[in-house]
Order: C-alpha cells, then sequence, then structure tokens
C-alpha cells in the first residue's frame, strides 16, 4: 500500500508540474498595425508578438494571441478575458484610470498620410484657424485622442482600423490619416499615391496593459521585459521589423 500511494503520489505531481509547465498567457491585439502586429497566414506576428513571446518563454508560459478591435482591448484586459494587452499602446492618463502599464519597450511616432499634391503640405496647413480638412484616424488609439482634442470631433473621422482609414483617403473621403509612422510607411508602400508628411504629429512610448488586479503577473513581466531590454533581444525584434534608413 505504501509503495501504491508513494506511485500515485508521484504521479500527481507529475501531471501538475506538466500542467504548470502548460500554463498560458492571453495576449489581445489589434492586427492591422504593422509591423508591430499582423497576420501572416493563420498568425498573428510582428514585433509586439515577437517581444511578448520571448517574455512568455522566459517566464516559462505559452502565448495565445487574441486578435481583436483596438477599442475592445483595454475592456478585454480589465474583464479577465486577457492577462494582457500589446498594440503599439501608449500610456496616457485616460488609460491609466482603467488599466497598470509595463516598462516602455519601443518607442513610437505620429504622422500624417495625405494623398500627393494634397493642399496639406504640413501639420500648420493642417491646423490653421478656419481649417476643414478631414482628418481618418484609428477608432480609441492615442491618434484619435489628439486629433479630438486638437481638431474636434466634427473634424475627426474614426475607423476600425488604419486600413479602412487609409482607403477612405485614396478614395477622397477624408483629407489625411494621422497613425503611428511604421504602420504609415506599411500602408503609404503598399498603395500608390499616398505620402508621409515629414513633420512628425507627436513621439511617444508603448507599453503592454493589464488588469489593476494583476500586480504579480506586471511585476514578473517587467522583471522578464527589462532582461530582454538589457541583452539586447528588445532591440534585434525590432531591427528584425524596422530596418535602420
Amino acid at each position: 500500500m505504501k509503495k501504491l500511494f508513494a506511485l500515485v503520489l508521484t504521479l500527481m505531481m507529475l501531471l501538475t508540474s506538466v500542467s504548470a509547465m502548460a500554463e498560458t498567457l492571453t495576449m489581445c491585439t489589434n492586427a492591422s498595425f504593422p509591423p508591430y502586429e499582423y497576420v501572416d497566414g493563420d498568425k498573428v506576428v510582428g514585433i509586439d508578438a515577437d517581444i511578448a513571446a520571448a517574455i512568455c518563454a522566459e517566464l516559462g508560459y505559452d502565448l495565445e494571441i487574441l486578435d481583436i478591435e483596438f477599442d475592445a482591448i483595454i475592456p478585454a484586459v480589465v474583464s479577465g478575458k486577457a492577462d494582457f494587452g500589446m498594440a503599439g499602446m501608449t500610456v496616457t492618463e485616460e488609460r491609466l484610470q482603467n488599466v497598470a502599464f509595463s516598462l516602455s519597450y519601443a518607442t513610437g511616432v505620429q504622422s500624417i498620410i495625405v494623398r500627393e499634391g494634397s493642399e496639406i503640405t504640413s501639420y500648420d496647413v493642417l491646423a490653421a484657424e478656419g481649417a476643414k480638412y478631414k482628418v481618418g484616424v484609428q477608432m480609441a488609439t492615442t491618434g484619435d485622442i489628439y486629433a479630438s482634442d486638437e481638431f474636434g470631433d466634427d473634424r475627426v473621422v474614426r475607423f476600425n482600423n488604419g486600413n479602412d482609414a487609409t482607403m477612405a483617403l485614396l478614395n477622397g473621403k477624408i483629407d489625411c490619416v494621422i497613425i503611428d509612422n511604421e504602420p504609415a510607411k506599411a500602408y503609404v508602400a503598399a498603395n500608390e499615391g499616398l505620402v508621409i508628411l515629414d513633420t512628425a504629429y507627436a513621439v511617444e512610448d508603448y507599453a503592454a496593459c493589464f488588469s489593476k488586479n494583476s500586480p504579480e503577473l506586471v511585476e514578473k513581466f517587467n522583471t522578464a521585459l527589462q532582461k530582454l531590454i538589457d541583452d539586447g533581444t528588445v532591440a534585434a525584434i525590432v531591427a528584425k521589423y524596422i530596418k535602420a534608413e
């Protein structure tokens, strides 16, 4: 009986160990923001996906990625549908009311896309007193927040993703798009007749978001992230997707 009990106990310990090894962290994102996240075949890839996978590997977790609308990311994290969100997300005072953030892992630049030959040749033209140019943004992004605060809701047109905003610009339904510079470059490269204005609209730092009820996870995530920053892993991932100019 003692031998049988010992065998059962060993099996239970092995099963517990296997279960712990297979534990999964769920990340939600919006995979229409290249090169930070986009779909390649049936898989979400990009800077955020690679950094999240490296952090999970460091912590001993598997990674599951949910592709949802950008404005659904924070609700998904708050409700517990996902453990964290990464989507080129900037820390803002408004977002801090609902979620906690990790250390910053990348810097983004908000840029302005216009059609070739546009009257909008600079930020000053777009922001001139009396200007009525329609500004396209991805809903709930910082581009949306900045443009709404600066130009007013009557001039801002919101889209579910950057690609829809870009198509609206090409079709003449709006006059420009404000979006992160890296996806902006991807959209301009894929669509003839668009250009990016030389002047940056805003500079911001990206971080992962978490439920405020998960301080231990945030601490572990930050410890792993800092290690990957220090050993050059994060820089190598960014360089893989964003080539030096």
